[in-house]
């Protein structure tokens, strides 16, 4: 019989995306995979093939939830709308955790297909600290709020990326999920350094880490520029600041995040066997 109490947490093991078409092989062979996450707006709907599936893995698997459409650093009010469905969601579904980005994807009624990075100022905190206490009190639950993949810096930005997460944690009491693949990517488009940010990151607070493919370009003047696409293997970089990040901060839960081009189950497995080996010499 299912364990109970492991199903409402995350183990410290490698995760994956859930898709639809790999639903067979997680239920076969799952292999290092332990827990799955699901995007929040794909299961908000009533009933339907989705939902049953995503049912059926709840009894076998901790599952994440991952908040992709609340725009939490979005000037505007909340979609009290959406959070209600994300409430019914997480109610009936009790997941192990639930997420969100560092981003904003509103503007007036419209709604952007992305999700886009704000000014780290005195003003847009105590926006995100009003949206993530709102949050947390309708869903009864703590959230983890994800570091973004930053493309360029803001002249009014008052305050480093880290020490701006520290300051919500901090106000609202939040934890916070360690993209990995973002930190590169942000710090090689800012020309910054990924390990130290690692290095002051506030690894007591994570709760989930996340590790995923990105796409490289030039900007105008030929310097590098990586774009976040979930759509392709994890470059060795990314492992090696991922490994870095385990030594500093221990094993923590890990998702493989592949949403693009999304590849058959052996390949997505290969790269959360290439975690389950990191997490393990960590704890070894």
């Amino acid at each position: 019989m299912p364990d109970q109490t492991a199903r409402h947490s995350l183990p410290p093991h490698p995760g994956v995306g859930y898709k639809a078409r790999h639903f067979s092989n997680i239920i076969d062979q799952a292999g290092p995979v332990k827990w799955l996450e699901i995007h929040a707006e794909n299961y908000m709907g009533d009933g339907g093939r989705p939902l049953a599936q995503l049912r059926h893995l709840a009894e076998r698997f901790p599952i994440s939830v991952h908040g992709v459409g609340l725009s939490i650093g979005g000037e505007a009010p909340l979609d009290r709308d959406h959070l209600a469905r994300l409430a019914h969601l997480c109610g009936w579904l009790n997941p192990a955790s639930f997420s969100e980005h560092l981003a904003w994807s509103t503007h007036g009624a419209e709604f952007l297909n992305d999700l886009l990075p704000l000014p780290y100022t005195s003003a847009t905190l105590a926006t995100v600290v009003s949206h993530i206490d709102q949050v947390q009190a309708t869903l009864g639950r703590r959230m983890l709020l994800e570091n973004p993949a930053v493309y360029l810096d803001f002249a009014e930005t008052e305050m480093d990326e880290v020490d701006f997460l520290n300051e919500i944690v901090a106000r609202t009491g939040c934890g916070l999920l360690l993209d990995v693949n973002n930190v590169h990517v942000s710090s090689t488009n800012r020309q910054t350094d990924p390990f130290d940010y690692i290095d002051r990151f506030a690894h007591d607070q994570v709760g989930e880490i996340h590790l995923g493919g990105h796409d490289q370009d030039h900007d105008d003047t030929g310097a590098p520029l990586l774009i976040d696409s979930h759509g392709c293997e994890i470059v060795d970089p990314v492992w090696e600041l991922y490994a870095h990040t385990l030594a500093t901060g221990g094993a923590k839960p890990t998702l493989i995040e592949w949403d693009n081009d999304v590849p058959d189950w052996p390949v997505l497995a290969a790269e959360a066997d290439r975690a389950a080996r990191l997490l393990q010499k960590v704890t070894a």
